[in-house]
This record gives structure tokens, sequence and C-alpha cells, in this order.
């Protein structure tokens, strides 16, 4: 009955993939059995619990194409499990830390056979197996649980790994205990992610899980069109040479008057890049949409969305590569003198800076609003478009694994930025110009704006024992976690934090 009523394209396409999802649970059965399991009926215990997992998600990512599979929020849930067993007898907690590691190794031997497009994206062969930690109920109440726990503590007995992408649900309610355990392991494997969980749960409620590496959506009843990220960088460089590729000398963007000016004038650039980015904006969501209306042709992903509900909202999800670069960019112009090198045909293809200007990822208004200013322009002319399927347009600032390729393909930039040098990962500041210390550079990242990036906003922070203090012993506060360390002791720290918005104080005791 949910898909009789009058035979136009929605109702035929809906009967033909609930067709598809069906058959697709049925192979699942199959697959499963072939192993020497019957999924046709409930776990009967945790280690079940996990395999059935486990089941659901190697069939999802075997029918997929290698852009990105995460398994969602599964600690809390496999807990009430593991607790039945302890108390029952059927299990020890030696056992069930054992039951953990291997199905955190079963996620980290997975694999993609990605299309050689997808290769030349990325970097590192990334999956971003993302399993979503910990963070608090709507009624209050913490979901952190010794699940929880044994999921992190895999980074002891097996070591450090980028995948899965252990990921921590980041809340100042959650217990005391949690918070240290999870500051203990990342001092110790620089392997976990951090996301803030009180500005994810009024929007996406408490049973959300994080898909990729940084976009909250609700459990089985959102999904996301993923999208490569727009190369602005590449985008400032088409405003000043008239759409003209600095690397290929072709004709690229529309035509228009290039800057011809001895010094680049900030009005004049600004005036420019505003009229390319309406163009990018347009190219980009009707490439995505293509890519998308194809993609669901031809491969659709029935068993994932078999494993959904009926009835999904659909994100649309777009990104801008190289945000820090355009910032840097744009502020060296406002506030210094840039003066374009151009070769024979008159493109600008390098760029001499005369003075200082204000570098992003220092807590410098003036930049920083800069960088806001792109990030919301850019996001509102994507929502000028209409989206496959009705999907809902959202934003990335997100460039973990393909800041890379993206500057591998990219001439020099206004900011000083060589040709193809690599961008900055995701919303970070460009490398080593983030010279005001830690508490400077993430602030200048909290203020982008999240309404008009709110598929995430990614921060790869990097720290050494030294931009803690100078000191034998430094006091460290981070919102309402404090943790005092010993920077002799500490190693260099790499973490990841998404969707952040810090509040964090250094100071020295002694």
């Amino acid at each position: 009955n949910i898909t009789m009523g009058d035979m136009l394209e929605d109702v035929i396409r809906d009967r033909e993939e609930i067709k598809d999802q069906i058959r697709s649970l049925k192979e699942l059965k199959e697959m499963a059995a072939s192993y020497g399991y019957d999924i046709s009926g409930p776990a009967k215990d945790v280690r079940e619990a996990m395999q059935w997992i486990y089941f659901g998600y190697l069939g999802a990512i075997k029918e997929q194409n290698g852009a990105a599979m995460s398994i969602g929020r599964n600690s809390t849930f496999l807990d009430i499990y593991a607790e039945r067993d302890l108390r029952n007898g059927t299990y020890t907690e030696e056992q069930i830390q054992e039951f953990v590691d291997h199905f955190i190794m079963k996620l980290r031997m997975v694999r993609f056979a990605r299309i050689h497009e997808y290769n030349n994206l990325f970097t590192g062969d990334p999956v971003w197996t993302t399993e979503s930690i910990g963070g608090m109920g709507t009624d209050g109440r913490t979901l952190v649980s010794k699940m929880s726990f044994r999921y992190l503590h895999t980074l002891t007995n097996l070591g450090p790994a980028p995948e899965p992408n252990l990921t921590v649900l980041w809340s100042p309610r959650m217990p005391i205990g949690f918070r240290r355990f999870c500051a203990k392991l990342s001092i110790e494997t620089s392997s976990i992610q951090y996301e803030n969980d009180e500005l994810m749960r009024p929007n996406s409620g408490d049973d959300y899980a994080i898909a990729c590496c940084v976009s909250p959506m609700r459990i089985g009843k959102e999904m996301q069109f993923f999208g490569a990220r727009s190369n602005l960088a590449k985008c400032l460089l088409y405003a000043i040479n008239g759409g003209v590729d600095e690397k290929l000398k072709r004709q690229i963007g529309p035509k228009y008057r290039p800057i011809t000016s001895e010094y680049l004038d900030f009005d004049e650039v600004w005036e420019k890049f505003d009229d390319m980015m309406e163009w990018l904006a347009g190219v980009y969501v009707n490439a995505l949409n293509i890519i998308h209306y194809m993609h669901d042709k031809y491969a659709y992903e029935k068993l994932e969305m078999a494993l959904h509900d009926r009835k999904v909202t659909r994100w649309f999800a777009t990104g801008i590569a190289g945000l820090s670069v355009v910032a840097d960019s744009l502020s060296a112009i406002k506030y210094a003198k840039v003066k374009p090198i151009r070769d024979e045909n008159g493109i600008a293809v390098d760029f001499e800076i005369e003075g200082e200007f204000p570098k992003y990822g220092n807590d410098d208004d003036r930049v920083d609003s800069l960088a806001s200013m792109v990030v919301s322009t850019f996001m509102n002319k994507v929502r000028k478009h209409p989206t496959y399927r009705q999907s809902v347009p959202t934003m990335s600032l997100l460039t973990i694994t393909s800041n890379v390729v993206y500057g591998t393909a990219t001439g020099s930039t206004p900011d000083g930025r060589k040709a193809g040098q690599a961008f900055a990962p995701g919303a970070n500041p460009m490398h080593g110009r983030d010279s005001h210390g830690a508490v400077a550079s993430l602030s200048s990242v909290a203020k982008m704006p999240w309404r008009d990036c709110s598929d995430g906003i990614s921060n790869t922070f990097s720290i050494v024992p030294d931009a803690l203090g100078k000191s034998g012993e430094t006091f460290v506060s981070v919102g309402d976690f404090d943790i005092e360390l010993d920077p002799s002791q500490l190693p260099n720290s790499n973490t990841n934090f998404a969707c952040s918005e810090p509040n964090v104080t250094i100071k020295e005791d002694k």
C-alpha cells in the first residue's frame, strides 16, 4: 500500500528501489550463511550482536563504490548485550574486550575497490569507518557506557591506527573518568577525533552518528549524497585571470575581463571573485546532480538503504577546499601590496608580496572575517540551485586527505603559497602561519559560521609539549575538562577536532 497510487516517477522509483532493497536483504542473509551464521533471527549475545553488525557493514561496502562508509554509533547499543552476558556469566570482561578487539581489527582491514577517479582524489587509502562514541542523551543521561571504554581501549591493545575513525562526541557533561580516559589516550596515541555533541545534539537529537568524517546524521533516518570539494583557491585565480586556468593555460571558466593592473585591488578582486563563485556554484551543483543521478541509476546502494527507514532525509553535501589559502590571499591583497607576475600570455602565474598582512589562524578578526565571508557567500550561491531528489544542500570545510591533491592542481596564490604546494587540511590555518599559539589557532577555526557549513568543520590539530608552556609543569583547561600535564613526558600529539567550538585556557603553574 505504501507505493500505491498514481504511477508517476517518484512512485515508480520507490517501488523499484524497495524491490531491490528486499532482494539485497536476502542476499545479505545468504552471505552470512556462507560464513556459517543465520542472521534471520536476533543475536543471542554480544558476540553475535557484533557479528551481525559487521555482516551489515561488510555487505554494504561490498556493493558501494568506495567513497566513504561509516559504521554508526554502536558502542552504547552493544553494551546492553555485554552487560547481560556479564550478569549471566556467559562471557568474562576479558572475553568481551577480545571480541571488541577482533571487531576493530576487521574494521581496520576493510578496503574499497575504488575506481581510478577516486584513487586520484584521495591520499592514503582512507575508508572513514567512523564509529561515534559517547555524548549525552536529550534527557540528560550520559550515553557513555563500558563499551565506550572498550572501543577506545583497542588503541592500547592494538596500537594506534587511523581506521576506524574513533570519534568521541564531546560534552562537558560526560563522566569525568571518561573524559580523562580520552585525554590520556589522545596523548598516548594521537588517534581520537572529537566532535561537539553540544552543538550537534540540538539539531540532530541524541540518536545520531558521524558519517564520512564530520557529518552528523540521524541514524537510519538520514543519508548523504557525498560530493567532492570545490577548489576556491583555484576559483580565485580564475577571477584574476579571467577564467583562464593558470596551469592548463586554457579558458575553463567564463571569459571575464582579467585583472591587468600592476597591483591587485581588493574591491576589484572581490567583485570578480564573487562573480566567479557564482559560476562555480552552478557548475558544481549541476555536476553533483549528474553524478548522483547516474550513481542511483547504475550503482544504487540497495543494501545500505535497506538498513535505513523507507523515507529518509537526503543531504546534498558540498564543500570547500583551500579556505585558508583564499582567506590569506584576500588578506594579503587588502592589507599588503600584491603584484602579479605574468607570463608571456598575460596569465598571473606567481605573486610578489610587499609588506605584512594578518594570517588566518591567529585569532585576528581582520582575516578571520574574510574566511567567514567566503564560506557564507559561497554557501548562499550553492543554495540557489535545485538539487537531486529535493535533497538539502549542506557544506563542509573538510579536505583531510585530498588537500595534497587539490594543492597539486593549483598554481601559485596571492598569499605566497607556491604552485603545487599542498593546501592546509580542512579549516586549518596554512602550514606554519598560526604563530600565536594553540588557543588563537583554534579560535580562528571556531569563528567559521556553523549555519553555513553544518556538514562539518574539520581541524587537524598538532601540538608539541612546548605549545603548552615553557615551565616544568603546565596546567591546561579545555572547556570544563582540566588535567595537569608534565610537558617533558608528552609525545607529539596529532588530534583531529571536528565541529568544535574550543573553550581553551592555558596558564603556567609555578
